[in-house]
């Protein structure tokens, strides 16, 4: 589940939410779960990198990938297989450790998109999956136009949930309750304004969204939404009895214990022109 910092109240908010952390603190809080995210985050499927060839007016084949906050490298891999020449830049030495472990066939250097540790107009592509966000736009955008060749493309992209379906609008219910935030309405604000990605205006977005969904253990599913930043900077016991009443709630509707994950790609793609 997405888990913003919206100020927008719950439907019916805790008496008790969990304090926002800083977002520093988020962003620091992956290193010490790289492993967990690795096994348990959703991947994307092979539609959004048709997308992105589409927006771009060129294909990923061949071409010189950037993919900042790279993380794991689960964007990273979909790159590479797609026979794209990827470089993977990572700031976070956890997350970075655990790309290298387990994808040591590509490349990762260590930086972030606010100063990128490249060279100019070296990229046909710069992506960023689930990592635009981490960015200070007023640096990172001119960044972007500073690293991509003219004509090249900055994709930005990310697994939102899909609210239409009842059980996951109820689970993020039961997450803006615990935050004592409205998870719904920060993802809705996401999804309408892509001026948020670049408050400045110098990028001009095409906006796609591409639906998709898996199938997971119920295990799978809690290990996924709880190594989302807010959860991992949560003190271990509130989030170990919200996981277990979460588990709870999902068994009664997939008493299998299998659950179908369904997620909306938002996607974003400017063109350095």
């Amino acid at each position: 589940m997405t888990t913003g910092q919206s100020q927008s109240h719950p439907r019916n908010p805790s008496p008790n939410p969990t304090p926002a952390p800083s977002h520093a603190a988020r962003a620091r809080s992956f290193n010490a779960a790289a492993a967990q995210y690795a096994a348990n985050r959703p991947s994307y499927p092979p539609a959004l990198l048709d997308a992105v060839e589409e927006e771009a007016g060129r294909s990923l084949t061949g071409a010189r990938v950037v993919d900042v906050g790279a993380g794991t490298g689960i964007a990273t891999a979909l790159l590479h297989a797609r026979g794209a020449e990827v470089v993977a830049v990572e700031p976070g030495e956890g997350m970075a450790a655990q790309f290298h472990a387990t994808r040591p066939d590509i490349p990762i250097v260590r930086g972030n998109g606010n100063a990128l540790p490249l060279a100019d107009a070296t990229a046909d592509f710069l992506t960023y999956a689930q990592a635009w966000h981490w960015t200070d736009p007023a640096r990172s955008v001119p960044e972007a136009l500073r690293v991509l060749r003219p004509g090249g493309a900055l994709a930005l992209w990310w697994n939102t949930s899909a609210l239409d379906v009842d059980w996951i609008a109820d689970a993020s219910d039961r997450i803006s309750n615990f935050f004592g935030i409205d998870n719904a309405a920060e993802q809705s604000k996401r999804a309408d304004r892509t001026d948020l990605a670049d408050p400045s205006g110098r990028l001009r977005f095409a906006r796609r969204e591409v639906r998709w969904s898996r199938r997971v253990p119920v295990d799978t599913h809690l290990a996924n939404i709880s190594s989302h930043s807010a959860f991992l900077v949560t003190p271990e016991a509130r989030r170990t009895d919200f996981l277990a009443e979460e588990r709870a709630h999902l068994l009664k509707i997939f008493p299998d214990g299998a659950v179908e994950e369904t997620y909306d790609v938002l996607l974003l793609v400017a063109l350095n022109t």
